[in-house]
């Protein structure tokens, strides 16, 4: 019997408690509408972690780059804005191979910006303070109606947003930086 009860009781809370996806998406698609979004898109499937050694930033054989599922997977997120008429006003992408090609697949046009840039490898890493600076200080100036679109790696998102994000992942944030949700299924 207190299985039964038990059985029920989870069936409640899943129904009545735990927020509806489709509605928290479906709210935050609403917000994007609005514009004035700051929009972090973690770069899309790279298998592995980090980058080769010997890895140089001008030559994409020498990184971790996109497999044909990360293109996929960035075309969907390019159909996502489309699809849901998401205002854009200006796309910024890490100077990595793999934070290109997602903003390519995805928007085509975009800008590098190295304040974007991975520090995850020990020889990057002395770059972070000066990095999340720089971003923060362009984020404050931005003036733009639309949202601000930023391709970037996880330890960017993390650094600024104290958040982990998944591979293609989209967090939204205000211009305050304040955490207005998350996309992960386009």
């Amino acid at each position: 019997m207190f299985y039964f009860k038990k059985k029920i009781f989870i069936f409640f809370l899943v129904l009545f408690i735990i927020p509806n996806q489709s509605n928290t998406d479906e709210n935050l698609i609403n917000t994007l509408k609005k514009g004035k979004n700051i929009i972090f898109i973690r770069h899309s499937l790279a298998p592995g972690n980090g980058d080769p050694s010997g890895f140089i930033l001008s030559d994409c054989s020498t990184q971790r780059n996109l497999n044909k599922n990360g293109i996929i997977q960035s075309k969907k997120i390019g159909n996502f804005f489309e699809k849901n008429q998401i205002p854009i006003d200006l796309v910024l992408s890490s100077e990595w191979c793999r934070c290109k090609d997602t903003a390519f697949y995805a928007f085509s046009d975009f800008k590098t910006f190295d304040a974007l840039n991975s520090f995850y490898d020990e020889k990057f890493a002395a770059n972070e303070d000066k990095q999340i600076n720089n971003l923060k200080k362009f984020i404050k100036k931005w003036k733009g109606d639309k949202n601000l679109v930023l391709v970037t790696h996880y330890v960017v998102i993390n650094s600024i947003l104290g958040v982990g994000s998944g591979s293609g992942e989209i967090v939204v944030a205000d211009k305050n930086l304040i955490l207005q949700g998350r996309i992960s299924d386009y």
